[in-house]
């Protein structure tokens, strides 16, 4: 390579001002662009071997190299007793290499692929990944009950997030005393820094951070519009599929053709199952055989030669690159035949053929190794041009018609070079079968459950995208759950709070609430709808985050039919913090929609949070548009709202018996399989207290009152700049200062949220604005009934805020006699 070549990360530096600082950033990235609603920029690996082809002794010996300061920083008795985990998709090679350079430790990575028959011994979510959860399907569970370190490898280390979401699903499994995160870069901001060090001490367990170099990003500000409106600029034209031909070598001549590996029997194509060092051995001792395979396949006249790996299937193709180019041997320099090793992806990235960019050129494929709601879905292979020959390589699950379909991974790479091999890894099964799954049928998703079997509400009305949980215990006290959810042993969504139980007087309070806000809150319904008909049409699928969106969608679907005589499709989606939204679900609804005409709904914004996870987890998913419409945005988070004030929405007061008799979601390892959609409750048993019919009457009852207001505000809506302003996150901010708390997920803006924590968690204090009316009346009851102290406050974005202290202890007595928490 000519030492004068470009920075690949100076095209979208010069137009972006984004930065990279720290020694050695430079030699391991660069940037390019893609579409996402959070972040335009993309930091490309140029050692990862997955967007830019690379040397495969390069990347190998990168990972290699971590592992072996992993084996000097534990010493030789810890690092015999190792697990090593990767991330997919983009770290499962990387890891893999980790634990070749630890030696002797077993290797596991994370799968997004569904194998029937597998049950996962844990999962969890990359909250700002573009694509859906983790599960963890090792053949042996006892895999990852040792007490000995484990090794999380990532390539990129940003937030940290994803780390401890992983390590306390693990933990509050098999606790450990030590973790090892390596990463090839770690370019995390000091908070995050220190969040994951307190992460550790409230575990009581040891984890140290191993990465190639640290360093940091700056972005200028107004970087995200602009990076959208250069990669608005730059994006070509759809690709039309190039002609298939006959891609096996048949009687055309056509030199692409299959090649028989040789894979030793029963031997895995990488770590999704588990990976041990036995199985090591036998790889090692097969692969040159198999290298000399694919030499003997090339043509004579292939000088340069790409080895493409299918996204998980990261390890095996870059074993084989390996053993491809020693099997052509090495002269003086660079080999006669130099080869190169990358692999495909899920992440949607912008070409552009600049030196000075990451990614030069691009191909777009249909997805082969998924089910058919699966399979329009796109995948993409980046600067694969160039070359003499590609050898693709494939597992059996992705030996699928797909594959050779016009618009498939082989007719596009014959479109861009003169030979295309195929080698196909056998697929490894832990029950013993190793058959090829390819070209099977895949199994359904189940249609949505409706009421009167699952929920109170018509059946017309909503459908719900979720696995019926009913005949589970999964109620816990709310001072378990608690403590178990802040100390990292448990996720908020793995377990129920016990349903709270009106008094009559709290009773009364939500009456007396619900008709004095009727005709504001049926104004807000009519706003919003007007917005997201005249923004999104008149074929636009209500799509509720349950449970607090789902009378807003109900309530937003009889405006529809009431104001315009449209039945808007609504069904009601589970989303999780810190694990994303049903992935299931969005395929179901791709299968059965239009994805472009999904519209996200929730009843109201706090800081933002979820505002944030929907982005990111709807990213990968062709088509969604990650926006949320809700009746009351006063945290300034989306663009498509009734109105920014905070005000009560009396469904806020109320759990199950106010939105359909449903609990909220669960997300459960034990209960939800890689088939299943998220799950929920069904409380059959309270249909005498239920008023989730009386909610939604007495709202649509005053729609007709209020139609002249409702086109009022939609017309200066319309008119207004309603981009988000995140103020409401700067508060959190601030507050979470104020008060020494230190996470903001234990800061509960809004009067919604506020009445969510004194009614399922464990509140420290409630700041009230000062002089805020009636809309807080429930609230001071709630409050007061709990021993919670309320205090007024000026300068609040809401009309209050609920706090939950970090430091939650058992001992104190509340006004039930149950322990409450303590400092």
């Amino acid at each position: 390579m000519a030492t004068n070549a470009p920075w690949p990360g100076q095209w979208v530096a010069d137009r972006l001002g984004v930065a990279l600082h720290g020694e050695g950033l430079h030699d391991l990235l660069g940037l390019a662009l893609r579409r996402n609603p959070k972040r335009a920029h993309l930091l490309v690996s140029q050692v990862l071997g997955k967007h830019v082809p690379q040397r495969p002794d390069t990347v190998y010996g990168h990972g290699f190299r971590l592992g072996r300061r992993v084996r000097e920083l534990l010493g030789p008795a810890e690092a015999d007793r190792a697990v090593v985990l990767g991330y997919a998709e983009t770290a499962t090679g990387l890891g893999h290499s980790v634990a070749d350079g630890l030696g002797t430790a077993p290797y596991l990575h994370s799968t997004r692929r569904e194998v029937p028959g597998v049950a996962p011994a844990g999962g969890f979510e990359e909250e700002h990944s573009h694509a859906t959860g983790h599960f963890l399907l090792p053949a042996d569970p006892a895999l990852l009950a040792g007490p000995g370190p484990l090794v999380l490898v990532d390539d990129e280390f940003s937030t940290g997030r994803t780390i401890r979401n992983t390590i306390r699903d693990l933990h509050g499994r098999h606790p450990r005393d030590h973790y090892v995160v390596v990463a090839l870069t770690d370019l995390r901001p000091p908070a995050d820094r220190t969040a994951l060090t307190a992460f550790a001490s409230a575990l009581s367990t040891r984890i140290d951070v191993l990465t190639l170099s640290t360093g940091t990003v700056t972005l200028p500000p107004g970087v995200l519009a602009r990076g959208q409106a250069l990669v608005a600029a730059h994006e070509p034209p759809a690709e039309r599929p190039a002609p298939v031909g006959s891609l096996l070598g048949g009687p055309d001549g056509n030199s692409a053709r299959r090649v028989e590996l040789g894979w030793p029997e029963g031997l895995p194509d990488g770590g999704r199952h588990g990976f041990s060092p036995e199985h090591r051995e036998r790889l090692e001792a097969a692969l040159p055989a198999m290298g000399r395979r694919l030499a003997d396949a090339l043509p004579d006249s292939a000088r340069r030669v790409l080895v493409l790996g299918n996204e998980e299937l990261m390890y095996a193709p870059l074993r084989l690159a390996q053993a491809l180019q020693d099997a052509l041997g090495t002269a003086e320099g660079e080999p006669e035949t130099t080869v190169r090793y990358s692999t495909t992806t899920r992440s949607p990235v912008l070409a552009v053929d600049d030196p000075g960019y990451a990614i030069r050129t691009r191909i777009v494929f249909g997805a082969h190794d998924g089910p058919t709601d699966e399979g329009s879905r796109e995948r993409y292979a980046y600067n694969v041009t160039g070359f003499d020959a590609v050898v693709c390589v494939v597992d059996s699950v992705g030996d699928t018609d797909a594959l050779y379909e016009p618009g498939g991974l082989l007719g596009r790479l014959a479109g861009v070079t003169e030979t295309v091999l195929l080698a196909v890894v056998p697929s490894y099964r832990p029950n013993g079968n190793d058959r090829s799954m390819s070209r099977t049928a895949p199994r359904p998703l189940p249609e949505p459950l409706r009421g009167p079997d699952f929920s109170s509400y018509r059946p017309d009305e909503v459908g719900w995208l979720l696995k019926d949980l009913s005949g589970v215990e999964l109620e816990a006290p709310t001072e378990e759950r608690e403590e178990a959810i802040q100390s990292g042993g448990a996720h908020y969504a793995e377990s129920l709070p016990v349903e709270y139980q009106p008094t009559p007087e709290y009773q009364e309070l939500f009456r007396t609430a619900l008709a004095g806000s009727a005709a504001r809150i049926a104004r807000a319904v009519g706003a919003v709808t007007e917005l997201v008909l005249a923004e999104r049409g008149p074929d636009a699928v209500l799509v509720s985050l349950a449970r607090a969106g789902t009378p807003v969608g109900v309530l937003m679907r009889r405006w529809a039919r009431h104001a315009h005589g449209l039945d808007l499709p609504h069904y009601a989606v589970s989303i999780v913090r810190g694990r994303g939204i049903d992935a299931n679900a969005l395929r179901w609804l791709a299968a059965h929609h239009n994805a472009a005409d999904a519209v996200f709904v929730d009843g109201w914004t706090g800081k933002g949070a979820i505002t944030r996870e929907l982005a990111d987890a709807v990213a990968e998913f062709d088509g969604f548009n990650p926006d949320i419409a809700v009746l009351a945005d006063p945290g300034g988070c989306v663009s498509t709202y009734g109105t920014r004030d905070d005000f009560l929405i009396p469904s806020a007061c109320l759990n199950s018996t106010v939105s359909g008799l449903i609990s909220r979601t669960v997300l459960n390892a034990d209960l939800i399989g890689p088939d299943d959609f998220h799950g929920a409750k069904f409380y059959r048993e309270l249909l005498g207290a239920d008023v989730s019919g009386s909610f939604l009457d007495t709202v649509s009852a005053a729609f007709d009152a209020v139609a002249d207001a409702v086109a009022e505000d939609v017309k200066a809506l319309r008119s207004q700049d309603r981009s988000p302003t995140w103020a409401g996150w700067r508060a959190v901010e601030r507050i979470s200062e104020e008060y020494g708390i230190g996470d903001v997920n234990l800061v509960k803006p809004g009067v919604g949220e506020t009445t969510r924590v004194l009614l399922r968690r464990v509140p420290w204090k409630i700041l009230a604005q000062r002089g805020a009316g009636a809309d807080l009346d429930h609230v001071r009851l709630l409050a007061a009934q709990r021993g919670v102290p309320v205090e007024e406050v000026d300068g609040l974005p809401y009309s209050c805020v609920g706090l939950i202290h970090p430091r939650y202890t058992r001992g104190a007595t509340g006004t039930d006699g149950k322990a409450v928490g303590t400092k």
